[in-house]
């Protein structure tokens, strides 16, 4: 086999690998939000990384079982996600699939701080205090920004060119993926409180967004709606703009399109744990289609990028 098939194949396995660990990491996130949404928090104590005490917990009840399952595949994501960089090191050393891998290991590390944090602190279960909702929030950016860096791992193993920092869709999209974050915190929020303060129906849901004597976090889940519209509005009008990358921008307009249909969804049949994890997965689709649109949009010229050769080891 010559040298170049050789890489090409190289390239190709470690691409499909990389797109991989990204949906497994996917997963992980939804079933951490399903921890979160069925208040399984405590299924292991305020013990990290032992459940209960111990390693495999045994006679578990359903919260155990939840946490301690979410617990088990954020470990085989961080091992995935180890593997990917160690691969992309030894393949792709000094191109920017490595240094995406290198943002990757970084992230899904403090996403597991993070994560045990949670436990320690005592933010899970039926706390309602606000270090909870600020740390929750702290926590969702960090994982956007996982999602990000392995997406573009991917993306670049895949064949894609690097960014370049010159080019008129910098500022719209950068503005763009600012509104998606906001709408993700917004909405992380929001479903703590819906988790926290559930509601018999829409009528009363909507009197107790407007009562003074609603706790903060409840009176704060009205602006979810309205900030998420007006920033999908913007989303739209930025990708329709973008040229360069059409088809990462009808999929980002049909992302925003499903989002918001399942947001009202959501608002109607009041929060079911299985519609906040379809819109928790649309928000994370949508995070991701933004991040490969920019980075498809802002591509350097095929004059002023040399095909860098692998690395062999």
């Amino acid at each position: 086999m010559n040298p170049h098939s050789y890489n090409q194949i190289v390239r190709r396995r470690f691409a499909w690998f990389a797109w991989a660990v990204l949906g497994f990491n996917l997963l992980v996130i939804l079933w951490g939000a399903l921890v979160r949404a069925s208040k399984s928090g405590e299924g292991c104590g305020d013990r990290w990384p032992l459940c209960n005490g111990v390693v495999i917990p045994h006679a578990a009840q359903i919260a155990t079982i939840i946490e301690f399952t979410h617990r088990a595949s954020t470990g085989i994501a961080f091992f995935s996600v180890l593997a990917m960089a160690i691969w992309a090191f030894r393949a792709f050393r000094g191109q920017p699939v490595s240094r995406a891998a290198s943002a990757s290991i970084f992230f899904i590390v403090t996403e597991a701080l993070l994560g045990a944090g949670l436990v320690l602190f005592k933010y899970v279960g039926a706390d309602q205090s606000a270090g909870r909702a600020i740390y929750l929030s702290a926590h969702l950016v960090n994982t956007l920004l996982l999602l990000a860096a392995m997406a573009l791992t991917a993306w670049w193993a895949s064949g894609h060119r690097p960014m370049e920092r010159p080019g008129s869709n910098v500022t719209t999209l950068g503005l763009a993926l600012l509104a998606a974050l906001i709408i993700a915190i917004t909405g992380a929020m929001t479903a703590l409180s819906d988790t926290l303060y559930p509601v018999a129906s829409l009528h009363t849901g909507f009197a107790a967004d407007f009562s003074p004597a609603s706790p903060m976090l409840v009176r704060l889940r009205i602006l979810h709606p309205a900030i998420a519209i007006a920033a999908s509005v913007y989303i739209v009008i930025a990708a329709a703009a973008t040229t360069g990358a059409q088809h990462l921008s009808r999929i980002v307009i049909a992302l925003v399109a499903a989002q918001i249909a399942a947001g009202m969804l959501n608002i109607w049949l009041l929060a079911p744990i299985w519609l906040q994890l379809v819109h928790l997965l649309l928000a994370d689709l949508l995070w991701i289609a933004l991040v490969l649109l920019a980075a498809s949009a802002l591509e350097k010229s095929p004059s002023r990028e040399a095909v860098p050769a692998l690395v062999h080891t």
